[in-house]
């Protein structure tokens, strides 16, 4: 019976799930035996489950209704789904991506009672994640009873930058019980910094800035592989326009909010985590593809504060940096959206980047011209190989 490693990564608005072979060597992503996604979840998205193998050929293409079409309903189909298509494959660890690790979760871990204690009382500082997240948890230690859980954070690799990265203009007591700049989407930033050597290798050790875009949306800066600098902040909904979430906001906004508009917490909460963004922008969808095929004006003016917010952070980023040798997109929407990538492209020209429409435009991996000072590139992520990677290295150290 093979030995596998299963992994499951819950985003905002969906589940993604892999299958590895479980002997690796040393720091290699390796290719997925079969992964599948289901995604649109949530009000007003069409949920689909879709499952492919490693030659891309498609095992299950199905749309999710009712209770399906939640978070926890796609979870169970998925494991349905692999329990009946299992064959002789025996799990050998699940890893799982956990956003928000706090303070004292800066590598992965293995799952127990305490450190699922610990991750709940996060759930506040991520709540379209971490409750998802730690549903998988519970779903994959009930299903796989005696099988190692691995956690693997968003934020951990965020835990590089400078100190004065780090920090808000706080009395340094707050800053001590955790009240700073965690960073997120660290998982797809490790994707990316793995395959850089294959890409472009002067990368690999320069000045980076990789936008993630896709319904959550963040940009990092990068040097020698390492993270100095990021969009996202003290909770997920920092940073640049998301799908439903705000991104970057007046604090004083909250205090208004409150007081003059007499709003509570939870109700502020989901304005700005779920009703916000391109969808509050639009009034349309929070889906980068059906506002750029929409007509409305509203939807036009999203997409284009979409774009704007991505330039002002390069120009951001590029200064943390002290110059900027590379840009990369990644995510499903920088991965896809190849006019919104010639937007920004040519917005950036002041940084020395030539752009290659026609090259973009026809699905190339190298986005600039031959000769252009800054190199962009379009490179998909893989944060399954990454957490799969990570469950192995944990198993390797109990042994």
């Amino acid at each position: 019976m093979s030995r596998h490693i299963l992994t499951l990564n819950a985003g905002s608005s969906s589940v993604k799930f892999a299958l590895f072979p479980g002997a690796g060597s040393g720091d290699a992503l390796q290719r997925a035996m079969w992964v599948g996604q289901a995604d649109g979840l949530g009000p007003g998205l069409a949920a689909r489950l879709l499952i492919r193998d490693a030659e891309n050929k498609t095992l299950l293409d199905t749309t999710l209704d009712g209770d399906a079409a939640s978070h926890q309903g796609a979870l169970a189909a998925l494991l349905a789904w692999r329990a009946d298509h299992a064959g002789d494959v025996q799990i050998a660890a699940v890893g799982h991506r956990v956003v928000h690790g706090g303070m004292h979760f800066t590598a992965p871990v293995r799952i127990d009672a305490q450190v699922i204690e610990s991750l709940a009382a996060l759930e506040p500082l991520a709540p379209l994640h971490q409750p998802h997240n730690l549903a998988g948890v519970r779903a994959a230690m009930q299903a796989f009873a005696g099988v190692p859980q691995v956690a693997c954070f968003d934020t951990a690799f965020h835990a590089s930058q400078p100190d004065v990265n780090r920090r808000f203009a706080l009395p340094r007591a707050l800053h001590d019980e955790g009240v700073r700049r965690y960073g997120f989407h660290g998982l797809s930033y490790e994707s990316i910094v793995a395959q850089l050597g294959a890409v472009d290798a002067r990368l690999a050790t320069g000045r980076l800035i990789v936008a993630h875009l896709g319904n959550g949306a963040s940009m990092c800066a990068i040097e020698g592989g390492r993270s100095v600098a990021t969009t996202m902040s003290f909770s997920p909904l920092d940073g640049l326009t998301m799908g439903t979430r705000c991104g970057q906001l007046d604090a004083a906004v909250v205090l208004y909010l409150q007081r003059a508009r007499g709003m509570t917490p939870d109700e502020v909460e989901r304005l700005l985590f779920r009703e916000s963004g391109l969808l509050g922008l639009s009034g349309v969808s929070s889906d980068m593809r059906a506002l750029e095929a929409s007509t409305s004006h509203a939807a036009v003016e999203a997409v284009d504060h979409f774009v704007e917010q991505i330039v002002q952070q390069m120009g951001r980023l590029a200064a943390a940096l002290r110059g900027v040798d590379g840009i990369v997109f990644t995510g499903g929407i920088g991965e896809n959206a190849a006019a919104l990538r010639d937007r920004v492209l040519a917005a950036c020209a002041w940084m020395g980047v030539q752009p290659a429409t026609a090259a973009n435009q026809k699905g190339a991996t190298r986005l600039t011209t031959a000769d252009s000072a800054v190199a962009a590139w379009v490179i998909r992520t893989d944060e399954e190989a990454v957490i799969a990677r990570h469950a192995r290295q944990v198993l390797d150290t109990a042994a």
